[in-house]
């Protein structure tokens, strides 16, 4: 018998669990066009090293219960994005590992999704990893990048360092309120 060549951009989930098929490559980070976008502008992603990552298929069997499809994913990345202290580059190192389980359409993965701690989806035969990995590295994506301690400290532009010093000046003299606050408490 002759084993299945299964295609990452056209997944037949199904066929790939039932084999315990397992696939393995890298991208190069400009395939993946939201994560690009993420970049920043000094180090964009055609500089980034390529994307790795493995799937492995499974079909757990339940008694007197349907099989389970899962897929198990790990990946990993190292992206540049933008410090948020010193808007300089930093570098993000992310490693994930995920499992999918997947369930007969929409509506079932909506149901479950809510109750379970695991990842539904709904079952398919054309699913694109490339898609996938994307989606997860995105979500895995620090809100707030900044360096453990920049590099060099944030440069204020002369007109913000003049606004500073015209604040401080304000806050030295006396408030107008104050005032009215003291003749209101004589009477």
């Amino acid at each position: 018998m002759k084993a299945h060549e299964f295609d990452s951009r056209k997944l037949d989930v199904p066929a790939f669990a039932r084999d315990a098929a397992e696939l393995r490559g890298e991208w190069s980070p400009m395939a993946m066009s939201r994560l690009a976008d993420s970049a920043a502008a000094e180090t964009p992603a055609a500089t980034w090293p390529a994307v790795q990552w493995s799937l492995r298929g499974e079909r757990r069997e339940a008694s007197g219960a349907a099989a389970q499809t899962w897929l198990h994913l790990e990946a990993s990345a190292v992206v540049s994005l933008t410090c948020q202290r010193c808007l300089q580059p930093v570098q993000e190192s992310m490693q994930l590992e995920r499992s999918y389980r997947f369930v007969r359409d929409e509506k079932e993965a909506a149901e479950l999704d809510i109750d379970s701690e695991e990842e539904v989806l709904a079952l398919t035969r054309s699913l694109d990893v490339l898609d996938l990995v994307e989606d997860e590295l995105l979500l895995s994506l620090p809100l707030v990048p900044r360096h453990e301690t920049c590099p060099q400290p944030l440069q204020v532009p002369a007109d913000v360092a003049e606004l500073s010093e015209q604040e401080a000046a304000a806050s030295e003299r006396p408030n107008p309120f104050a005032a009215l606050a003291a003749l209101k408490k004589k009477q």
